[in-house]
Formats: C-alpha cells, sequence, structure tokens
C-alpha cells in the first residue's frame, strides 16, 4: 500500500484531513493571521469564538454554545491538558490519532478480509487512537506549561484606594515620593498633594487618584480621611 493510498483509507483519511487543516493553521498564525496564545484553563478559558455573541437575537444561543464549549474545557483540562494553548493541544491529539491509525492500517487492518469487517475494525481503531493520543499528549504537555504561564502587569490605577507611606521629607503640588506594598514588594511611585497638609517623611497616605499625563498618584493624609 503506497503512501497516498494510507492516507485517503478509512480510518486514516479521518485524521489526515485534520492534519491538512492544522498544517494550514500553522502557517496563518506564522503570518500573523490567527491567534493561537488563548487557554484551556479551570476557568472554561479556549480559543474558540463565537462570532455571534454579540448579536442580541443570539444571546440564548450563544450562551448555550458557551457553556458546552465551557463543559468540554472541563473534561480537557481534567485529562491534564491544560495550562498550554488550544491549538497545541489539537494539534498534538490529531498528531499522535493520524500516526497510530496509519500504523494499524499498515500492518493490522490490512489483514481483515472483507470491507464490512474493515468498516468496524477501523472504526474502533480510530477510537482507540484518539484515547491513546490523550495520555501521551497529556505528558507532552506538562513540561511545556511554564512556557505558557500568563503574568499580568498591574495597572497603574488599580493602586487608587491603597495606602502608602511617604519617603521624601514633604509632598506638595510639583513633588512628592511615596512607596506602596504590593504582595510584599515595596513599589516606589510620585505622588503629589495640594498645599498645605500635614504629610512628612514616613506619614501614612492614601492614594485618590492617578494623573495619566505627568503620571503622579494624588495622595491625602490618611488622618484627614477618617
Amino acid at each position: 500500500m503506497n503512501i497516498w493510498q494510507l492516507l485517503s483509507s478509512f480510518p486514516t483519511s479521518i485524521p489526515s484531513v485534520l492534519m491538512g487543516v492544522l498544517v494550514v493553521y500553522w502557517l496563518l498564525s506564522i503570518f500573523g493571521l490567527v491567534d493561537f496564545g488563548h487557554h484551556l484553563d479551570a476557568g472554561g478559558g479556549h480559543d474558540l469564538h463565537l462570532g455571534h455573541h454579540d448579536l442580541g437575537h443570539h444571546d440564548v444561543h450563544a450562551d448555550g454554545d458557551s457553556a458546552d464549549l465551557h463543559t468540554v474545557a472541563g473534561y480537557l483540562v481534567a485529562m491534564g491538558l491544560g495550562g498550554v494553548p488550544f491549538s497545541i493541544v489539537a494539534t498534538l491529539i490529531i498528531f499522535f490519532t493520524w500516526l497510530f491509525t496509519a500504523l494499524a492500517h499498515q500492518y493490522l487492518l490490512a489483514l481483515v478480509p472483507t470491507a464490512a469487517l474493515q468498516l468496524v475494525a477501523g472504526s474502533g481503531t480510530l477510537l482507540a487512537a484518539m484515547a491513546l493520543s490523550i495520555p501521551i499528549s497529556a505528558r507532552l504537555i506538562k513540561p511545556m506549561r511554564s512556557l505558557f504561564v500568563r503574568h499580568y502587569a498591574r495597572d497603574n490605577h488599580s493602586l487608587i484606594g491603597h495606602s502608602c507611606r511617604i519617603v521624601t521629607e514633604s509632598v506638595d503640588e510639583k513633588f512628592g515620593r511615596a512607596e506602596i506594598e504590593d504582595h510584599g514588594v515595596a513599589i516606589n511611585i510620585r505622588v503629589w498633594a495640594a498645599s498645605p497638609n500635614s504629610l512628612k517623611k514616613n506619614s501614612v497616605a492614601v492614594v485618590l487618584a492617578y494623573n495619566d499625563g505627568n503620571q503622579q498618584y494624588e495622595v491625602s493624609a490618611l488622618t484627614e480621611q477618617i
């Protein structure tokens, strides 16, 4: 059996078609035409987008489809396939399914005498290949997770409402520095306050606002807020 006959015969033909789709997908991602960076996570995150979510008359269907996708994502995460982009998960599963069906087709299904039995045996082989590809893919994904850890930068405005400690001798409309604790790390920020004020070195203040123009935080003495 030549390679083209093998790839176009059931059950290998099914993962072969999917492999072709993946090749096109990865070529498009190389040229930046698609985004492969979305993750499967415990919350149901995935890179499958439902284009009708923004259409009011499709809200019910969108919610149902989204729930189904969250359920599928949950199952995949439970099988150890989370923490990396969904496109990588799909690529690994489809590749190993294709590999196992091709080997089984070449060395086992060719021995099945009738077409009817080949159809039954081929269906079983396809299901078995898919089942076998899942734990193998999960094992390969495990060391990849550290490469796709998502780090979230803190927004400047998120510091509003937090307390800080003044580190300069005084604070006025033009000058002032303070330190604010963020997960055990002291962040030094530029601050200002209307004069006159009671702020001095080691005073505790509260962040009131952030000005994007001059990149300064407006602060006020904490005792003044009580």
